[in-house]
C-alpha cells in the first residue's frame, strides 16, 4: 500500500527536554493516569475537512497545500484519503476520526448517486477500522455548501430543500452506524438569517425541531444508542445564527422537548465569536447536564471570524480540562481537532507538526487540571464562598422553607448585610493558577 508520508516515522513521546520537532514533549498515550492511558482521557479525534481536504483556499487566494493525494479522479481520491488519513492517525496515536458526508465522498449528479458513492467510501472506512483499531468519533451531514441550502436546510423557506435535507442527514446517520460512531452532530451551517425583513423565525424554528426530532427517531428506529450533539456558533456564515451558544440551544431544546435527546459538542473558536470564554461554554453546558464533546481550536483574539487554529494557548486548555473532569470525564465524546494548519503552512511536514503542537497543548492541560484540582485551594475557595447557603437562612430557602414574607421579617431584623459579603479575591485566585501550573 503507498505510504504518503514515507519521510515521518511513528511521533513518539520523548519528554519535555526533547527538542525533536517530530516527537511528543507532553502528550504520552499509554502513560497510565487514574487507572487507564492517557489516550482514553483525551479522545483525539481527526477532523477529515481540515486536515485531508483542507487546501489553505480564503475568500482572498487559492489553495496553497496539495490535498488531492495524488488522484484527479474523485472516487479515487476520496479512497485516497482513507489510507492517507488512517497513516496520518496511526502516525500520530489517534485512535478517532469525524466527518462530514460529502468529506467523505463528493457531492455527484443526483442524491441516489452521491449515496452510492458515499456508501463505497463507508464500506471502506469499515474495513480500515477492523484492520486498525481505529473509531468514529461522530458523523455529520453537509448542509451547507451546496447553493440548495443557500438559505439554510432544516430553516430553509423551501419544503423541497427541508426533504433534500432529511434525506442526506438519514444517510449520514446510516454511515454513522455502520462505522460504529457514538456521536452525530447537528451544526447550524446556514440555519440562521441576514436580515428578519424576510424571515419567519417562528416557522424555522419549528421546523428545525421537527427536522432534528425526525432524526432521532429514525437513528434510534435503526440501533443507534449514541449521543446527539448540537454545535453552537453566534454567527458565520450567516449574520445570527439560531445555534448562538451553549444557553440559547438549551432555550431551543427545552421549548420543543428535545433537552433529554440532545447534548452539546463545544467549540473554542466558537465560543470566543460569541463573546464568551471556552470554559465559560463547558462550565454552562456541564452545570446544565449537556456536555457532550468537543471541538479542539482556537481563534485569533485580533480577528472577527472563525480562524480554526490549532490550540497552543495552555491556559485555555487548562480550563477545558479543568471542566472535563469536573464532568467526570469523555463518555462517547472527545477531542476532535477541529483545526487547520495556516495558509502559509502548506506541506506534509505541517500536519504533523500542528497536530503534535495541539496533541500537546492538551496533554499539558490534562495534567494541569489534575494539579489544580489536586491542590484543591480554588475548589475550597468556591465551598466556602458560598458557605451561607448550607445553614441558618441559606439552607432554608434551598430547602424550599422560606418565603418572601419569613425572608422579609429576617431582612428587618438583620439590618445591613454589608458585613457578611467576603472578597472575591480574583487576582489571589489567578495567582494560584499560576502557582500550580509553573514551576521553574
Amino acid at each position: 500500500m503507498k505510504e504518503y508520508f514515507s519521510n515521518i516515522g511513528k511521533i513518539k513521546y520523548e519528554g519535555k527536554d526533547s527538542t525533536n520537532p517530530l516527537a511528543f514533549k507532553y502528550y504520552d498515550p499509554d502513560r497510565i493516569i487514574d487507572g487507564k492511558p492517557m489516550r482514553e482521557h483525551l479522545k483525539f479525534a481527526l477532523s477529515w475537512w481540515h486536515t485531508m481536504g483542507g487546501d489553505g483556499t480564503d475568500m482572498f487566494g487559492c489553495g496553497t497545500a496539495d490535498k488531492t493525494w495524488g488522484e484527479t479522479d474523485p472516487e479515487a481520491r476520496a479512497i485516497a484519503k482513507v489510507d492517507a488519513a488512517f497513516e496520518i492517525m496511526d502516525k500520530l496515536s489517534i485512535d478517532y476520526y469525524c466527518f462530514h458526508d460529502r468529506d467523505l465522498s463528493p457531492e455527484y449528479a443526483n442524491l441516489g448517486e452521491s449515496n452510492a458513492k458515499l456508501k463505497v467510501v463507508v464500506d471502506y472506512l469499515e474495513k480500515k477500522q477492523k484492520e486498525t483499531g481505529k473509531k468514529l468519533l461522530w458523523g455529520t451531514a453537509k448542509l451547507f455548501d451546496h447553493p440548495r441550502f443557500m438559505h439554510g436546510a432544516g430553516t430553509s423557506p423551501s419544503a423541497d430543500v427541508f426533504a433534500y435535507a432529511a434525506a442526506q442527514i438519514k444517510s449520514a446517520i446510516d454511515a454513522t452506524v455502520q462505522l460504529g460512531g457514538k456521536g452525530y452532530v447537528f451544526w447550524g451551517g446556514r440555519e440562521g438569517y441576514e436580515t428578519l425583513l424576510n424571515t419567519d423565525m417562528g416557522r424555522e424554528l419549528d421546523n428545525m425541531a421537527t427536522l432534528m426530532r425526525m432524526a432521532v427517531e429514525y437513528a434510534r428506529s435503526i440501533g443507534y444508542d449514541g449521543d446527539f450533539y448540537i454545535e453552537p456558533k453566534p454567527k458565520e456564515p450567516t449574520k445570527h445564527q439560531y445555534d448562538f451558544d451553549t444557553a440559547t440551544v438549551l432555550g431551543f431544546l427545552r421549548k420543543y422537548g428535545l433537552e433529554k435527546d440532545f447534548k452539546m459538542n463545544i467549540e473554542a473558536n466558537h465560543a470566543t465569536l460569541a463573546q464568551h470564554t471556552f470554559q465559560h461554554e463547558l462550565n454552562v453546558a456541564r452545570v446544565n447536564g449537556v456536555f457532550g464533546s468537543i471541538d479542539a481550536n482556537q481563534g485569533d483574539t485580533l480577528l472577527g471570524w472563525d480562524t480554526d487554529q490549532f490550540p497552543t494557548n495552555v491556559y485555555d486548555t487548562t480550563m477545558c480540562m479543568y471542566e472535563v473532569l469536573k464532568a467526570g470525564g469523555f463518555t462517547n465524546g472527545g477531542l476532535n481537532f477541529d483545526a487547520k494548519a495556516r495558509r502559509g503552512s502548506f506541506t506534509a511536514e505541517d500536519i504533523f507538526y500542528s497536530y503534535i503542537a495541539g496533541m500537546d497543548a492538551f496533554a499539558l492541560g490534562f495534567l494541569a487540571a489534575r494539579k489544580l484540582l489536586a491542590d484543591g485551594r480554588i475548589e475550597k475557595f468556591i465551598e466556602e464562598r458560598y458557605a451561607s447557603w448550607k445553614t441558618g437562612i441559606g439552607a432554608d430557602i434551598i430547602a424550599g422553607k422560606a418565603d418572601f414574607r419569613s425572608l422579609e421579617k429576617y431582612a428587618l431584623e438583620k439590618g445591613e448585610v454589608v458585613d457578611s459579603i467576603t472578597s472575591g479575591r480574583q487576582e489571589l485566585l489567578e495567582s494560584i493558577v499560576n502557582n500550580v501550573l509553573f514551576t521553574l
